[in-house]
């Protein structure tokens, strides 16, 4: 929990200084950039967040790496972080600053599991949709799972929105049961 409230502090710092300084995109793609880079190459992770390794040759590690990729306010950013000592955080505040720049434009990330690929069409359609019911811009991140026949599952947030036949088959299962649906 100490660490969210960290987190949440050093993304605030960073998204307000983006503001400030009139660079919010870049900073926003910085931090992408930063953040896929850090998961998809174990050993740089494991290096920048080991205790043993001096402050001095992380900050090296990151210089060699991201000097000539990312903005000198990122850069400094990630410094400051490491000299800290809270590189630990780098995934919780990369986090909150894209939740916090999403917030401050109006846009919304919803996760949607279908039964089948969408086709470029249906998926414009159900961003439209959304974007009609949430009234904010949404970007879908679409999966497939077979498990649920039809249809499709959203997710905003905290919000689901199940349109899926195996969620549809689980609620006429219950109404079954309770003797609430009458056949004739």
């Amino acid at each position: 929990m100490a660490s969210s409230k960290i987190a949440n502090r050093y993304a605030t710092s960073l998204f307000e200084n983006s503001l400030e300084k009139d660079n919010l995109e870049t900073v926003y793609k910085d931090i992408n950039l930063f953040t896929r880079t850090f998961d998809e190459s174990h050993d740089l992770r494991l290096a920048i967040e080991s205790p043993i390794i001096r402050t001095e040759l992380k900050l090296s590690f990151i210089d060699e790496i991201f000097a000539d990729k990312l903005s000198k306010d990122t850069l400094n950013f990630i410094h400051f972080v490491i000299d800290k000592k809270r590189e630990e955080l780098f995934y919780e505040i990369g986090k909150r600053f894209v939740e916090l720049r999403n917030e401050h434009l109006g846009i919304v990330e919803m996760e949607v599991t279908t039964a089948f690929e969408f086709t470029k069409e249906q998926i414009l359609n159900l961003k439209d949709k959304f974007e009609t019911i949430l009234n904010k811009k949404v970007i879908i991140k679409i999966s497939v799972d077979e498990n649920i026949i039809g249809g499709f599952m959203a997710q905003v947030g905290d919000t689901v929105y199940d349109a899926s036949v195996i969620h549809q088959l689980d609620l006429l299962r219950k109404e079954f049961k309770q003797g609430g649906l009458a056949l004739n």
